[in-house]
């Protein structure tokens, strides 16, 4: 089960509000024992792109052997 605080992956594109399958955002709250969570989606200096709702099935936690890539937002 993802955490709260806990890094986690996108796993589609949410193009209405910039982002992408693969982007990283931190776990802010825990909805009804996991079937959603509130998420902040963060540039690396700490600007906030956006904090979304999303469903249990649009996320996957980060895993330790994962290394990050970087895009520049619109």
């Amino acid at each position: 089960m993802i955490r709260e605080l806990e890094l986690v992956v996108l796993t589609q594109d949410v193009p209405e509000h910039g982002l992408k399958a693969g982007d990283l955002g931190t776990v802010v709250l825990i909805h009804e024992a996991g079937t959603g969570y509130e998420v902040e989606f963060a540039t690396l200096s700490g600007e906030t792109l956006a904090v979304l709702t999303l469903p249990a099935d649009s996320l996957r936690p980060a895993a330790t052997r994962e290394i990050a890539h970087v895009r520049e937002v619109a």
